[in-house]
C-alpha cells in the first residue's frame, strides 16, 4: 500500500491503476501522460524491461479509447550507461507510439543531460514528423538558445521553470529571473512556434500570462499540471482549455518521493503545501 502522502502523487504501482486513474481524469475532461517510476539505471536489463513496459503501455493505451500519452526519462532508457542505450530503447518506444497514434514525451533530468536529451529528441521529431515531445526548464541560462533552435522541429515543448538545483554558472538561482525567464521563453514560443507548447506550471501569474499571449497571438496549447497538485484548479482549466496531468506511478514510488523532495528544499515545502491546501 502506497501512504496517503505518497498516494496523493503517485496513481498505484501497476498500469492497471493507473490506467483507472486516467479513466477518473478522463471523465472530468481532464487528459493524463502517464510515467512509469524509475530512473539512473546502470543495468541495461533494467532499462531494457521499462522500455518493454512502455510499449506494452501504449498497446494499453490504444486498445482503452483513453485521452493518455507517456512521458519517459532518459536515465531510466540508459543514458547513464550510454547515449547510444538511450537512443536505442527511445526509439523503439517512439516507433511503437507511433504505429499506435500515442504521443511521447521526453522527460529533462539535469543539466548534464540536456545536450543528449534535446539531441534525441530531435532525432527521432524529425524522422516520425512529430508525435514526441521534450521538457526545457526556464532555469537554465542556456535555455533561450535551446528554445530558438526547437523552433522549426516538429513535436511539442514543455516549458518549466527547473525541479532541479544546478550550479550558479549554468542556471538563474534568483527565483524573480526563473519567472523573468519563464515569461521570456513562453512569449517567444506563442509568438515563433506553430503550436505544440506545453505550459508545465502550477503559478497562477504564469497560468494567467499563458492565457495572454494565447489571446494575442491565437496558438494552440495546453496546460500540464501535477498529480495531486491544486487538481479543482485543473478541472477548472480543462473547461475552457486542453489540460493535462501528470501521472507517476510503479513500484519504484518511494525513490521517486524521496528523490523528489531532497533535491531541492522547494520540492518539500511544494509537496506539504499540496497536501494541506490541497
Amino acid at each position: 500500500m502506497i501512504p496517503p502522502i505518497a498516494s496523493r502523487f503517485v496513481a498505484g504501482e501497476s498500469p492497471a491503476t493507473a490506467l483507472e486513474h486516467v479513466r477518473r481524469l478522463n471523465d472530468r475532461d481532464v487528459k493524463a501522460i502517464l510515467n512509469l517510476l524509475g530512473e539512473h539505471y546502470d543495468d541495461r536489463d533494467d532499462a531494457t524491461a521499462d522500455a518493454a513496459e512502455y510499449r506494452q503501455l501504449v498497446d494499453d493505451i490504444a486498445g482503452s479509447g483513453l485521452e493518455a500519452c507517456i512521458s519517459v526519462k532518459p536515465s531510466q532508457l540508459g543514458l547513464d550507461i550510454g547515449e547510444d542505450v538511450f537512443r536505442e530503447e527511445l526509439a523503439a518506444i517512439v516507433d511503437a507510439a507511433a504505429d499506435h497514434g500515442v504521443f511521447v514525451w521526453i522527460d529533462m533530468e539535469d543539466h548534464t543531460t540536456t545536450d543528449a536529451t534535446l539531441d534525441a529528441f530531435e532525432n527521432v521529431a524529425r524522422e516520425h514528423g512529430g508525435g514526441v515531445g521534450v521538457c526545457v526548464q526556464a532555469n537554465l541560462r542556456r535555455t533561450r538558445a535551446d528554445v530558438r533552435r526547437l523552433a522549426d522541429v516538429p513535436g511539442k515543448v514543455r516549458f518549466v521553470k527547473g525541479a532541479y538545483d544546478p550550479p550558479a554558472d549554468v542556471a538563474y538561482a534568483d527565483g524573480t529571473r526563473v519567472d523573468q525567464e519563464y515569461r521570456t521563453l513562453l512569449e517567444y514560443a506563442f509568438e515563433h512556434y506553430d503550436g505544440g507548447i506545453a505550459v508545465g506550471s502550477h503559478d497562477p501569474a504564469m497560468i494567467e500570462h499563458a492565457k495572454a499571449l494565447h489571446d494575442r497571438y491565437g496558438t494552440d496549447f495546453e496546460f500540464q499540471l501535477l498529480m495531486g497538485v491544486r487538481e479543482n484548479v485543473q478541472e477548472e482549466l480543462a473547461a475552457e482549455y486542453e489540460v493535462w496531468q501528470y501521472v507517476p506511478y510503479g513500484d519504484q514510488w518511494k525513490s521517486y518521493f524521496y528523490r523528489r523532495v531532497t533535491e531541492r528544499t522547494d520540492n518539500l515545502r511544494f509537496a506539504l503545501r499540496a497536501v494541506l491546501t490541497g
